[in-house]
């Protein structure tokens, strides 16, 4: 009788307990991939060459020690070989224009579902070849900032917001079908506004020239 009762429980139970494993390493997994948003948010916020005039020079290597940190948190649940990762420069033009002036991104992931959420025309963003759709065809305009949902991010008068996109293929224990929803997509976007007083005009490259993040070369490294 109970080895019968148990054959009976035990369906139920071992799929209540794989559920149970799967939805908690999605969720510790978000966790971790917002984590590594809001850190990269953060130290992109703070990073440059600070001249004598107090004003920081933003450069290229900055950019790049940024993206080696988030590569770096992210080893664990390969993140740029699973996922995307995409930094954007908001910033206050002429009158209080919001426009994204630039983006840098890491990741082999790619496709609407991976790729930056935000127009890249003329490929603008990605070789700052100059042909933008203004503030002033040196980006691309955001008249109501950038975010998922209202009330969007934007960024103060005279400053910027680094506002960060990352996209994730979660890797599951199971089986997607195990899955809350079925999706595999972790979608984590963060924004802080910059630190201190920083050059907008450009991303400085001074010899010897770092490499270059650009969004339409997709690399885990």
């Amino acid at each position: 009788m109970a080895l019968l009762e148990f054959a009976l429980g035990l369906p139920l139970v071992l799929a209540v307990g794989l559920y149970a494993v799967e939805t908690a390493n999605l969720a510790l997994t978000n966790m971790r991939v917002h984590q590594i948003a809001q850190n990269l948010a953060d130290n992109a916020s703070r990073v440059g060459d600070m001249n004598s005039d107090s004003i920081k020079q933003l450069r290229e290597i900055d950019i790049n020690d940024v993206l080696t940190a988030t590569r770096l948190q992210g080893e664990r649940i390969d993140l740029t070989t699973r996922g995307r990762v995409t930094i954007s420069s908001l910033e206050q033009g002429w009158k209080g224009v919001q426009y994204l002036h630039w983006q840098r991104c890491i990741g082999l992931m790619r496709g609407p579902d991976y790729d930056s959420s935000y127009d890249r025309t003329y490929g603008t963003m990605d070789r700052d070849d100059g042909i933008g759709t203004n503030w002033w065809n040196g980006g691309v305009n955001m008249p109501n900032g950038m975010g998922d949902q209202d009330p969007k991010v934007q960024s103060p008068v005279g400053s910027g917001v680094m506002y960060i996109e990352v996209n994730y293929e979660y890797r599951p224990i199971v089986g997607t079908a195990w899955l809350p929803g079925g999706s595999a997509r972790i979608h984590a976007t963060a924004a802080f506004v910059i630190r201190d007083r920083r050059n907008f005009d450009q991303i400085y490259n001074p010899e010897p020239a770092a490499p270059r993040y650009y969004c339409d070369a997709y690399s885990a490294t």
